[in-house]
């Protein structure tokens, strides 16, 4: 009985074995995974490889000519030395063999490279921890003569050399040349071919044992005279080998990853099998955008800013360019992709605003703005916006409040849209806020919410495309589905304001890192105590997106605007051009461009020099001017700090008598009152405050009273011994 369920498994093999061996070359080829996703740019260069299986590690492919001619020796003459002489079946060395050797676990001799390409193609064929049964290998025989049959040797060799295990985790030649020896396969001198078939026969062996197998597999090559290097036997340096040996085993892995495009990778992994992932990646550009930002960030040492990232877009198709997501090795957290990270954006969410503005008919490009102090009531209590310079411009049109990126005159315009509309606006540019307009108030013209750099850039170039937007894609040749979300004249009026290099001149001067030798319309932004840089802006063809700062969120150390983004994303813009016109965009229908002048009142200058205007069709006029109670209020004089209304809550953990209020006044000649009573004279004026509600009155000489604020004081005062409370004026 036992006899015939032997005779029976050893049918049922051959049958199963004769199915299986019908794989073909290319199926196995096709099949084949390797440990690593490969990201192409979009005309076929590798630019990154990032390791996404962590069970096993598989290099490329590599096609039989791809590897050198010693290490194809060295296998066969390790493995197989008549492969090119039998068909699957080495019956020489079988017969040479004792029969009951032939089927034990520990003959190796008898076993054919295609026999071994058999068990690795078949799972059923492989061998187990116990050595492979009678049965399987009758059936890996069977196997490898159908192998034969339907396989050239060639393929056989190299669909071996890619799926066999050497070492470890490591499995085919791409992974243990790369590995072991740092170096493609097809680059393997004698010594190491002589190491890497030495693994085949013994892979987890110790580096003495490794190293008097692959001694006599040089041996070997050198009787059959394929050495290069003429030598005798016996002059084959065998200790050096394994000196050798002991140092290419002790290295265990290639870079997980290495490249110019990590977070790509990264990104594209999570949705994409290993492999090759072609992009619209340009190597070339995203070469120079990650070298741009890092010799950026090294000029600025010593001024607490280490990260940044870069985004490129193509205005017509919405395809990534480049996408640079730190700094890498300057950061301390180079795998935060800084370019899908949320920050606060800063001035940048203004063209936007200016452009809802003007769509609503609101304002005009000419519309005058009042850029002075302002205390607006919000549920919240005063919001208080300030200029990044602290200083006020007085009157100005919204061309010079958005090319000059006023604070205060961007607040003034939300008051007239509103949060939320602004808010709705931003969603439909594809800014997924996370918040409501309510939540962030007025400071949203300022840029109090978070987006991110890619969502951004691509705000802008909708901008770009008459206020169009469409997604963005990392593959070649997408077909972008656009939508019309801003009107296209205020989109073009935006733009031109924004290109504008008069109209930025009150705050980055006439000369700036802004200015490029063709059409390019920029807008830069700095959040919150220098916390975020930004430069974002497009020309006729890309739109360019930069980010500086801190992964941490930590504040960077005097970069601003024109110091921090800025110079980057004009290297990068000035890459893209270099053989490339720009021209801005043809006027949309209805728009109409007049001759504008800014009247002057009594006793005043013009605010602005008369010249040409874009308006939409129905909202130009020829001349703008102040009324004259208006610049008579602006020019009054005023308290300018604290607010009115303020609260004023007492240190507990500082002396009473240490602690002062500032109070602070536009305006000459200025006399200060407390509850009636005289406080001081000046602009300026420093206060001991004590427990209770307050008015403050600013006066002229005459005693007339200029402006009046109320103010409460908590907390207790300064007390004598008796514990009377000291009033000191």
């Amino acid at each position: 009985m036992r006899v015939l369920a032997k005779v029976g498994g050893v049918l049922l093999a051959i049958c199963t074995q004769a199915a299986g061996a019908t794989t073909t070359f290319n199926e196995v080829k096709a099949a084949y995974q390797s440990s690593d996703t490969v990201i192409l740019d979009r005309h076929g260069e590798v630019i990154h490889r990032l390791r996404t299986n962590d069970n096993v590690r598989r290099g490329q492919w590599v096609s039989l000519a791809d590897v050198s001619p010693a290490l194809r020796t060295a296998l066969v003459l390790s493995e197989d030395q008549r492969f090119y002489e039998h068909s699957g079946v080495d019956w020489r060395a079988v017969s040479a063999a004792a029969w009951g050797n032939l089927w034990d676990t520990k003959t190796r001799g008898a076993s054919t490279i295609t026999m071994q390409l058999s068990g690795l193609l078949d799972d059923d064929l492989r061998r187990g921890a116990g050595g492979r049964r009678v049965a399987q290998k009758i059936g890996q025989a069977v196997s490898a003569q159908m192998l034969e049959r339907s396989w050239r040797k060639d393929q056989i060799l190299e669909a071996y050399l890619n799926l066999v295990s050497f070492r470890g985790e490591l499995v085919g030649i791409d992974a243990l040349s790369r590995t072991l020896f740092g170096k493609a396969a097809h680059g393997l001198d004698e010594r190491e071919a002589a190491v890497a078939a030495a693994l085949v026969r013994a892979p987890n062996a110790g580096p003495e044992q490794v190293a008097k197998r692959g001694c006599a597999v040089l041996k070997g090559m050198e009787i059959r005279g394929s050495l290069r290097a003429r030598k005798a036997p016996s002059a084959i340096d065998c200790d050096g080998l394994e000196l050798f040996t002991r140092a290419a085993l002790q290295r265990k892995a290639f870079d997980t990853s290495e490249g110019v495009a990590p977070h790509v990778a990264r990104q594209l992994a999570r949705s994409a099998k290993a492999g090759f992932v072609r992009t619209s990646l340009r190597a070339p550009l995203q070469r120079f955008a990650v070298q741009t930002l890092q010799q950026h960030l090294r000029d600025l040492q010593g001024r607490h800013v280490e990260d940044g990232a870069i985004v490129v877009l193509d205005n017509a198709t919405g395809e990534v360019l480049a996408w640079v997501g730190s700094s890498g090795e300057l950061s301390n957290a180079a795998e935060v992709d800084g370019v899908t990270a949320l920050r606060q954006p800063g001035s940048t969410l203004k063209p936007f605003l200016y452009a809802q503005a003007i769509a609503e008919r609101r304002l005009t490009a000419a519309s005058l703005l009042e850029d002075s102090g302002a205390q607006i009531q919000t549920s919240g209590g005063l919001y208080i916006p300030q200029n990044y310079d602290h200083h006020f411009k007085g009157w100005v049109s919204v061309r010079t409040a958005l090319g000059a990126s006023l604070n205060v005159p961007a607040v003034r315009a939300l008051v007239m849209v509103s949060p939320d509309a602004f808010h709705r606006q931003l969603i439909a540019l594809g800014l997924p806020l996370k918040e409501s307009g309510d939540y962030y108030g007025y400071s949203l013209a300022l840029g109090s919410a978070e987006v991110s750099l890619l969502n951004l850039t691509n705000a802008y170039r909708a901008l770009g495309n008459g206020g169009r937007v469409s997604a963005t894609a990392l593959s070649v040749n997408p077909k972008p589905e656009f939508r019309q979300v801003l009107d296209p004249r205020a989109a073009f009026i935006v733009s031109d304001i924004i290109s504008d290099p008069l109209a930025r001149a009150r705050t980055f001067g006439s000369d700036s890192v802004l200015a490029t030798r063709y059409w390019t319309a920029v807008k830069t932004g700095t959040s919150k105590d220098m916390r975020d840089n930004w430069a974002l802006g497009f020309s006729e063809r890309y739109t360019v997106g930069v980010w500086v700062g801190n992964a941490s969120g930590e504040p960077m150390w005097d970069v601003s605007g024109t110091t921090g983004a800025a110079p980057i994303w004009a290297a990068v813009m000035n890459h893209l051009h270099q053989a490339q016109r720009s021209r801005g965009s043809k006027a949309p229908a209805g728009l109409v461009q007049t001759a504008v002048q800014f009247a002057s009142v009594p006793d005043t200058a013009p605010v602005e020099s008369q010249r040409t205007e874009w308006f939409i069709q129905g909202t130009q006029q020829a001349q703008f001017a102040m009324h004259a109670d208006a610049v008579h209020a602006s020019a009054a004089a005023r308290i300018t700090a604290p607010a009115n209304g303020s609260i004023i809550a007492l240190d507990p953990d500082i002396p009473a008598n240490r602690q002062r209020l500032s109070f602070s006044a536009e305006g000459s000649n200025l006399r200060w009152l407390m509850d009636g009573k005289s406080l001081g004279q000046g602009a300026t004026l420093q206060w001991l405050p004590w427990p209770g509600r307050h008015v403050v009155q600013l006066t002229n000489a005459r005693g007339e009273v200029l402006d009046e604020i109320r103010l409460e004081v908590r907390g207790a005062g300064v007390k004598q011994a008796q514990g009377s409370v000291i009033r000191t004026r």
